[in-house]
């Protein structure tokens, strides 16, 4: 077992310095290492004061360069380590955290004008900045919890009550019926639904044999990339490295770094990795829970039969749409990977869970990817 750094005063100063102008909690982050609170409130990390909401001195907001899709919910995603406690680099896993760590990540949705349903938009106007979301203009919808014990990592859900002043823990799940209203007032209804406690935690196994889960975003390819805080815009790695919460942080020149898939500046097949990196590639790697399929979708996969190219579905069925293989360069129309992306059926879509909506965006991007592909799979 490692034994954790202690960190000097000073780092612990930065760290609260990031929140310096919120109205935080008068309790500390409550870093349980047992136990399942029955509210979000009781882990002191978001503090609801009105119409705002704002972060817990020592709590740190992270966001990633490619985020996973969930039905077009935006997300506040934040980190907050034990006192004098840091994290381990590593460049390709997720880092080593200590004993009592804990990573939330809230979803919610901007409000359309007319306040009816919630807004389907990659507008950024009413998303947390800084230091604070206001709750006039958004939909809270849940909080997922997950937190660093002696036997490994615990995932918790909690769903946000009608008075968006907290968020009670939902074990089982839940489901909540939204309508997505898109800018051009195009709308569509569909059920958002919160995974249960095994579903939550599924996601995030990393060893289908021994069920060790671990966080998927606190990556140093996810967060390779600057974000404005209080005191300025900063590399994260080098902002965690100077708080004194991560250690043995390389120059960010030097480290891995996902692209945007949203930035039609980067280049195309660099926006498609890193879509299907945090999408698909942490089930579907070599001691993933999709590692009987044959089909790694992680970011530093070779692009030949393990990403897909010309390969065969290892069973037949409903999710093959009767098509040969996985990826047929040049031919989306004939590739299974995009048609199971665009299906909201059970057993036919991908991801498996985690949305009931199709990512218009995100489906076309991989389709331009496999169109730009040259040569053929012999059939």
């Amino acid at each position: 077992m490692r034994h954790w750094p202690i960190r000097p005063l000073l780092s612990l100063a930065l760290v609260g310095a990031l929140a310096a102008c919120a109205r935080a909690p008068q309790a500390p982050v409550a870093h349980f290492i047992a136990g399942r609170p029955a509210h979000l409130s009781e882990w002191n990390v978001l503090d609801v004061n009105g119409n705002m909401l704002r972060l817990n001195a020592g709590v740190v907001p992270y966001d990633l360069n490619t985020p996973l899709f969930s039905d077009y919910a935006h997300k506040l995603r934040t980190v907050s380590l034990p006192p004098g406690t840091a994290a381990y680099y590593a460049p390709d896993t997720s880092f080593d955290f200590p004993v009592g760590t804990v990573i939330t990540k809230t979803f919610y949705y901007p409000l359309p004008r007319d306040g009816k349903g919630v807004a389907r938009t990659y507008e950024t106007a009413a998303d947390f900045s800084v230091d604070r979301l206001d709750l006039a203009r958004v939909r809270l919808v849940e909080t997922r919890v997950l937190v660093r014990r002696e036997h490994g990592w615990d995932a918790l859900p909690y769903v946000w009550n009608r008075e968006q002043t907290d968020a009670q823990l939902a074990r089982t799940g839940d489901r909540l019926a939204l309508e997505l209203v898109a800018d051009d007032g195009a709308r569509e209804a569909f059920d958002y639904v919160v995974p249960d406690e095994n579903q939550c935690a599924g996601c995030h196994v990393v060893d289908v044999k021994s069920k060790a889960i671990a966080p998927i975003g606190p990556k140093a390819r996810h967060l390779n990339r600057d974000v404005v805080y209080a005191d300025g815009s900063a590399n994260q790695l080098a902002h965690w490295a100077k708080l004194g919460i991560l250690v043995g942080v390389p120059d960010p020149a030097t480290a891995p770094r996902n692209a945007n898939w949203h930035d039609p500046a980067q280049p195309l097949a660099a926006r498609a990795r890193a879509y299907l990196d945090i999408n698909c590639g942490h089930c579907h790697s070599a001691t993933g829970p999709a590692n009987t399929t044959g089909l790694e979708l992680g970011a530093s996969v070779a692009e030949d039969r393990h990403l897909g190219l010309c390969k065969p579905p290892v069973a037949a069925g409903r999710g093959t749409g009767d098509h040969f293989f996985d990826i047929v360069p040049g031919k989306p129309d004939d590739s299974i990977l995009p048609y199971r992306m665009a299906s909201h059926e059970p057993g036919v879509m991908m991801p498996e869970q985690g949305r009931n909506t199709t990512h218009v965006e995100g489906l076309a991007l991989i389709r331009d990817w496999i169109a730009a592909w040259p040569g053929a799979c012999d059939t």
